[in-house]
């Protein structure tokens, strides 16, 4: 896609073109004056002038060749054969120069010129083209077999045409030949037979060498560079040339411009390549921005890894020693020798390439801190976390040596066990004291802060060579990251082993996971809800101190909450000697009946040791029931509390009311889930308090292996 050029490269554009102008007024004056159109024959300049010019193109030609030969691109190879093609007829033209190395006027000196500018004008038009990669193949592939075509092809044609051999045995009058032909086509004098071919040819070997030099411009466009400014200023000039083939009259000053304008636009071609030369210090880079867009996008993978390569080696070089490691400059050379790169160009390469190793250890770095700052909301353990946060570091910060700590009893412990020296515990004692960061060039301690105070150590210890000063900062942004990430971990125990206590597990889970689920409201679920009592736990509240009673309800509670806990059941509260739960909320549970019962019977035979220890403790009452009901929280936006609502909690409550010690009664609905499973007793039709109509309950004995 064409861009806008800057102003610099518009005008450098402008001034390689600017003497075209020259040329072209000069046509303007001649043609339509004949009479200052001069004879001038003086062969042996005309020898040195053309033959210049030939060797300038066939210099050219052969760098492009090679250069083409070794990347391997069909454009910048059918560019050369362009310029080889215009080499070879030019120079054709210059040996047959009359009097100079032949001693008589010959075809060749005619038609050798416009013939090479003609082939030559094709092998330019077809460069422009943007071949794919197995088009391009294809030339390639061919590229020897086009070269000697076009060298047989000349040496066949000089042959014949310097020794007058048919096809060029017939040589034109002198008069014909000093006619335009251009001119001769439009004004009034008759153009010969033998020439219109030729016109004709000429004519369109300019448009198309006008057409390759559009078709430049608009690659100059996308990437200005030097020797596209003298592709477009050569095939431009070309252009203008071939015209003037067709316009001159042979030994007059119309003439003589063809050749001067052949010079012109090789010699700014190889002025073009010699700056660019100059500028890139080496061959190999002289046709980049020529080069197909399949070959470019070679070369960047080849640039690409050998700067890799060359990263890989000072990473080593950095790491470990001289002796185990090929050193930068070594592959550096390797490089130079690769690409033909000048020792300047190569300490370049070698800056760009340790820029390069930094900047992707500072992203590596950066990518250790990122995943250590997540670690900042994963639920672990201080342990854990810490050694966590090691291996995501190990690989970021290898050159180093890292080790975390934590302060226990006033004391840095580390998970190694290694032994600290005498120095390096004066040292950690002064880290423990000041809470501020010490070390050297090689040495780093780094205190983990945790609100305000030193909770651990992070000490770095650099193998090789000392911390610059991006490392340090680095490394106190992880310390920063480790006491934020170990801050967090001891906040979020304790708020979790405090909502805990507080409030059932998977709630406290759900609650720290998001927050949101604790505004008021629910949602109606199936649930079965157990409802425990104990029995004749009044009267025994008068026989025992306030202290006395606490301590023995805590045996029973706690008996009774591990047996709902074991089946995944929701604690929903204490209520002086009796305790609610819930099964199939917050969590789903599709076997919450049989959860619900089998936790149920595990309570009575855990407290049954407890009961036991003397004759008249109490038992629990357990009723059970299943249903629909309202879960979630309920209470003020003050405070609130996460239960359930509804008939099938009051039944449940109402059940065990009728419940003796050590019973378990359920509902029908209840019952009805487990009808397989259960093993019950039938109790009718039960009047419950709150109940208008009576209700059908069972006395659960025991469950059966599912």
């Amino acid at each position: 896609m064409a861009r806008t050029l800057t102003p610099s490269a518009e005008n450098r554009l402008l001034a390689w073109l600017l003497p075209l102008l020259l040329p072209i007024v000069l046509l303007a004056l001649w043609l339509p004056l004949p009479a200052l159109d001069a004879e001038l024959r003086v062969n042996p300049p005309h020898f040195w002038l053309v033959g210049a010019a030939g060797l300038l193109a066939l210099a050219i030609g052969m760098l492009m060749s090679e250069a083409a030969r070794t990347r391997k691109d069909a454009r910048v190879f059918l560019i050369s054969l362009s310029f080889l093609c215009n080499a070879g007829f030019i120079l054709l033209h210059a040996l047959a120069t009359p009097n100079v190395m032949v001693q008589s006027r010959n075809v060749g000196f005619i038609i050798a010129a416009p013939v090479g500018m003609v082939l030559g004008s094709l092998f330019a038009l077809l460069s422009t083209l943007e071949l794919d990669a197995p088009r391009a193949a294809g030339v390639m592939q061919r590229s020897v077999l086009l070269r000697s075509a076009l060298l047989g092809f000349l040496v066949i044609f000089s042959i014949l045409a310097l020794l007058q051999q048919p096809p060029f045995t017939f040589i034109p009058d002198p008069e014909q030949i000093d006619t335009p032909p251009l001119f001769c086509l439009v004004g009034q004098t008759p153009l010969p037979a033998f020439q219109i071919p030729a016109t004709l040819a000429l004519v369109i070997a300019a448009g198309l060498y006008g057409l390759t030099a559009r078709r430049y411009v608009q690659l100059y466009r996308r990437e200005p560079s030097l020797v596209l400014l003298g592709l477009i200023a050569a095939f431009a000039i070309l252009a203008l040339t071939t015209l003037n083939l067709g316009l001159g009259r042979t030994w007059r000053l119309t003439w003589w411009q063809w050749h001067v304008l052949v010079l012109m636009a090789f010699g700014l071609m190889a002025y073009s390549v010699y700056l660019q030369y100059r500028k890139e210090g080496s061959r190999k880079l002289l046709f980049d921005s020529v080069y197909l867009e399949e070959t470019i996008r070679k070369i960047r993978l080849e640039y690409t890894g050998a700067l890799d390569t060359l990263v890989a080696a000072l990473q080593r070089r950095a790491e470990q020693s001289d002796a185990e490691v090929e050193t930068g400059a070594t592959v550096g050379q390797q490089i130079a020798e690769q690409f033909n790169l000048s020792d300047g160009q190569v300490r370049v390469l070698e800056q760009a390439a340790e820029a390069l190793a930094h900047e992707r250890d500072q992203i590596r770095r950066l990518g250790a801190l990122v995943a250590v700052g997540q670690e900042t909301s994963v639920i672990l353990d201080e342990q854990t976390l810490l050694q966590r946060t090691l291996d995501l570091t190990a690989e970021a910060f290898r050159r180093d040596r890292l080790r975390i700590g934590t302060v226990q009893n006033g004391v840095v412990v580390f998970p190694d066990g290694l032994e600290a020296s005498p120095a390096a515990l004066k040292a950690y004692r002064r880290v423990l004291e000041t809470g501020k960061p010490r070390g050297s060039d090689t040495h780093l301690l780094l205190p983990l802060l945790v609100k305000g105070h030193v909770a651990g150590l992070l000490e770095a210890s650099r193998l090789r060579g000392g911390f610059a000063e991006r490392d340090r900062y680095l490394l106190m942004s992880l310390a920063s990251q480790l006491s934020t990430a170990l801050e967090n971990a001891r906040l979020y125990h304790q708020i979790d082993a405090l909502f805990r206590q507080y409030m059932p597990a998977s709630v406290a889970t759900r609650l720290l996971a998001d927050p949101s689920q604790a505004q008021l409201g629910g949602a109606v679920h199936e649930i079965s809800v157990m409802f425990g009592d104990l029995r004749g736990f009044t009267s025994l509240s008068e026989r025992l101190s306030p202290p006395e009673l606490v301590a023995l309800l805590n045996r029973y509670y706690g008996a009774a909450a591990s047996a709902v806990l074991a089946e995944g059941g929701t604690i929903d509260k204490f209520m002086g000697d009796a305790m609610m739960a819930l099964f199939n909320a917050p969590s789903r549970q599709p076997d919450h009946a049989l959860r619900a019962c089998r936790a149920a019977l595990a309570m009575q035979a855990a407290v049954a040791p407890i009961a036991a220890e003397a004759g008249d403790l109490p038992r629990f009452g357990i009723g059970v029931n299943t249903g629909e009901a309202l879960v979630g929280n309920i209470g003020s936006e003050t405070i609130r509390n996460f239960t359930a609502i509804g008939d099938t909690v009051n039944l449940a409550s109402r059940l065990q009311t009728r419940a003796g010690q050590g019973q378990v009664l359920i509902s029908a609905t209840t019952y009805a889930q487990l009808r397989q499973l259960a093993v019950v007793e039938p109790l009718g039709q039960l009047q419950v308090k709150g109940k208008a109509e009576l209700v059908e309950a069972y006395l659960l004995r025991d469950l059966k292996e599912g």
